[in-house]
């Protein structure tokens, strides 16, 4: 098990007392925590694609394609609402995927549309890093906790979530890193 000291115990006291008003310490604890983590996920993702010859972004654009599973692929604009990204950006990404031979063009069922889908190669690429990324989350979570503990903690962030999406809709359906914010 690693240690249960983290950087926010260091600063938590300076953090509350510059905070004005009343603040709940507890909740301002475990929304910082909450934050802290999601960020060091996001090291973890930058970290395992480039180990798999990939940039962030054009792994979220693969994980939109697997997890569509439609082999007449997606639409640029389908991709672009699912990661809420201009088109602009998605036809650069994907033009960088097809020349690296990651995704390739399917015929649109109305001849204009233009989808993609995953290439055999892109499908092994983004397997094998998300093979990779979820063992290291896996150690990770097993350094830290206990079976038993991880299920009680996935448990309560699931109430957690349920009630945000009570409140705020439901969380996009994909990883999104740098703060973006999707369609539902």
């Amino acid at each position: 098990m690693t240690s249960s000291r983290d950087s926010l115990s260091a600063e938590l006291d300076e953090w509350l007392a510059a905070i004005p008003g009343e603040v709940d310490a507890r909740v301002e604890a475990v929304r910082q925590r909450i934050g802290r983590i999601a960020r060091q996920f996001d090291r973890v993702l930058a970290v395992v694609a480039a180990e798999h010859d990939l940039s962030i972004g054009d792994w979220e654009a693969l994980s939109a394609l697997a997890r569509a599973g439609a082999a007449d692929g997606l639409t640029p604009g389908q991709i672009g609402e699912r990661l809420a990204l201009t088109s602009g950006t998605v036809s650069v990404r994907l033009e960088r995927l097809r020349s690296a031979g990651l995704v390739e063009d399917v015929p649109g069922a109305d001849g204009r549309q233009r989808p993609v889908r995953l290439t055999p190669t892109g499908m092994q690429r983004w397997g094998a890093a998300t093979l990779a990324r979820t063992q290291v989350e896996s150690r990770l979570f097993g350094d830290a906790l206990t079976p038993d503990q991880l299920g009680r903690l996935d448990g309560l962030l699931a109430r957690l979530l349920a009630g945000l999406e009570d409140e705020f809709g439901p969380a996009p359906r994909h990883d999104m890193t740098r703060g973006r914010r999707s369609a539902p």
